[in-house]
């Protein structure tokens, strides 16, 4: 009896068809588009770091945590669900865009694939080249051969991701450097302090780092590094 119950609950299992070769040409339009999808959503990850300001203001919140020097504080968690949300405000307008005039078209079956990955880049590729430096776009683009680029149009992604990601990295290196400054203004004058003092046996982190805190909240450090971080994408 109880072999029967099991092989009926098999039998009425429902299955995944993987048959791609099909007599329909709907069929096997739906299939590759699934299969389109899911290549996207693999590469999201991918795209979410080197194609918006994700890479900027996840290097520049750990730059704020090495400055204070409170070890894991906050952690690594938080710095990146932060990242993710201010990469998500700061994309909006442009996502926005891609839907309307890529997205939607395409689901409706306005435009085929190929004009949808078209006019979905095109939004993109002026966010990333109005923060690119011409001279790391020239690097890809002699590399590849390309002469210069007239237009928006004459870039291909090819050079303009990376191009755009060393842009950002020197960026947010930039600002993290500027943000290293009065917490190293600090260091010295904390390790001053205690040497003058004939305490060189007491570590000068351990006694600085209640005094960054300090000022870092006095400041309202935290506002001040997001302000930053959304002006400098304006």
């Amino acid at each position: 009896m109880l072999d029967s119950f099991l092989l009926s609950a098999v039998t009425t299992v429902p299955g995944l068809d993987l048959d791609f070769i099909s007599d329909e040409p709907a069929n096997v339009a739906t299939t590759i588009q699934l299969l389109l999808v899911l290549t996207v959503l693999s590469l999201a990850p991918s795209i979410l770091i080197l194609m918006t300001s994700f890479t900027r203001i996840v290097i520049v919140l750990s730059f704020v945590r090495q400055g204070l020097a409170t070890q894991s504080m906050p952690p690594n968690q938080v710095l990146i669900g932060i990242a993710l949300f201010l990469t998500f405000f700061i994309m909006a307008p442009i996502f926005a865009e891609v839907n309307e005039t890529a997205l939607t078209p395409f689901f409706e079956g306005e435009i085929d694939q190929e004009e949808a990955l078209y006019l979905a880049s095109i939004p993109l590729k002026e966010f990333m080249a109005n923060h690119t430096r011409e001279k790391d776009l020239a690097l890809f683009m002699g590399y590849a051969g390309l002469d210069r680029p007239e237009t928006l149009d004459d870039i291909p992604l090819t050079a303009l991701v990376p191009a755009f990601a060393i842009s950002e990295l020197k960026t947010a290196f930039q600002i993290g450097f500027l943000i290293f400054i009065p917490f190293l203004v600090i260091d010295m004058i904390v390790a001053s302090v205690l040497m003058s003092m004939g305490m060189m046996m007491l570590p000068p982190v351990m006694i600085a780092l209640p005094f960054k805190i300090l000022l870092f909240v006095l400041v309202d450090g935290w506002y001040l590094i997001v302000q930053s971080l959304l002006l400098s994408f304006q």
